[in-house]
């Protein structure tokens, strides 16, 4: 009994050595491209700490929320940078737990971002400034409009969240998901088969882009990358996501806010059109311009298209 015993712990004991190996090779080997270093790296020094971001270009404000989903960062925004630097004085931040920012171990939620984009306009931008928000972060720019509506110019919101699902909130199965993702070492296996660059180009043709010849590897890289750096703490974000801790229930907000609100959508995404006419449901004051041939990140997939709009929107 005591020999099977012995067996049973040497065998767990190895076992699990050899997930926190691969795990470790999977980190290191991950982040070797070094693709979302910039020489303009500038970081702000939040009381929940360090938010990375670049500054280009002068005019009006601008400032660029990329998408929460997995591997998201201001890589995002790449392509349209310089040429909004052109009229504008453009900020692209990584929000706290992705990216080149810090990434602790806390449970992230709407309120977070919202209160980290409010203390960074008034902060660092100093002046009054417009939104150009993705996905999961168009209702951070929403709920930042109704928090603080003073620091907040004209919003445009690219794919924005469908409305029913930021209305769900956490539940059992959604909670221990997230149990299970933070625990040290089989919750970072279960995060980084879902990070890694064969996962991240699965979804980009079915979901990120429209035309598969416009994935190009760098930017797969560049979510791989971002989903694990510095280390295994890129995936507390990743657990606040899947637990549904980062939705909000936005219509209230929607209702109230009177800013100049513009929505930017791929015309082939999927539901789109109904998630579109949610939007302007609660908020008739909202427009909406289609972009041809293109899904979610139509910016990173025809970014002159969709600067064709933001020149006439701001």
């Amino acid at each position: 009994m005591n020999k099977k015993l012995g067996t049973a712990i040497f065998l767990t004991g190895m076992t699990t050595l050899t997930i926190h190996i691969i795990n470790r090779l999977q980190f290191s080997f991950s982040t070797v491209k070094n693709i979302l270093s910039c020489p303009n790296n500038k970081y702000y020094e939040w009381r929940f700490g360090k938010i990375r971001y670049i500054k280009k270009g002068s005019g009006t404000p601008v400032l660029l929320l990329h998408d929460l989903t997995p591997g998201s960062s201001s890589y995002e925004f790449s392509l349209l940078i310089d040429s909004l630097a052109e009229k504008h004085e453009v900020y692209a931040i990584d929000f706290l737990g992705y990216g080149l920012s810090d990434k602790p171990n806390i449970t992230y939620t709407n309120y977070l971002y919202v209160q980290s984009v409010i203390d960074f306009i008034k902060t660092i931008i100093g002046r009054k400034t417009s939104i150009l928000a993705t996905g999961d972060a168009a209702p951070v720019g929403i709920m930042a409009c109704h928090n603080d509506g003073e620091v907040i110019d004209k919003v445009v919101l690219i794919n924005p969240q469908s409305i029913n699902k930021l209305n769900q909130i956490p539940n059992k199965q959604t909670k221990l998901l997230k149990f299970l993702i933070d625990t040290p070492i089989l919750g970072t296996l279960l995060y980084n088969l879902q990070t890694t660059k064969e996962s991240y180009k699965k979804i980009f043709l079915e979901e990120y882009f429209y035309e598969p010849f416009h994935i190009k590897d760098e930017v797969l890289l560049s979510y791989v990358e971002s989903s694990h750096l510095p280390d295994y703490n890129a995936k507390f974000s990743f657990a606040s996501f899947t637990g549904r801790y980062i939705n909000a229930n936005i219509i209230h907000a929607l209702k109230e806010i009177d800013h100049s609100i513009y929505i930017l959508y791929g015309d082939n995404k999927k539901d789109i059109q109904t998630i579109v006419d949610n939007y302007i449901y609660f908020n008739q004051s909202i427009e909406a311009f289609p972009i041809k041939d293109t899904k979610h990140l139509c910016h990173l997939e025809a970014p002159a298209k969709v600067m064709e709009q933001i020149n006439i929107l701001l």
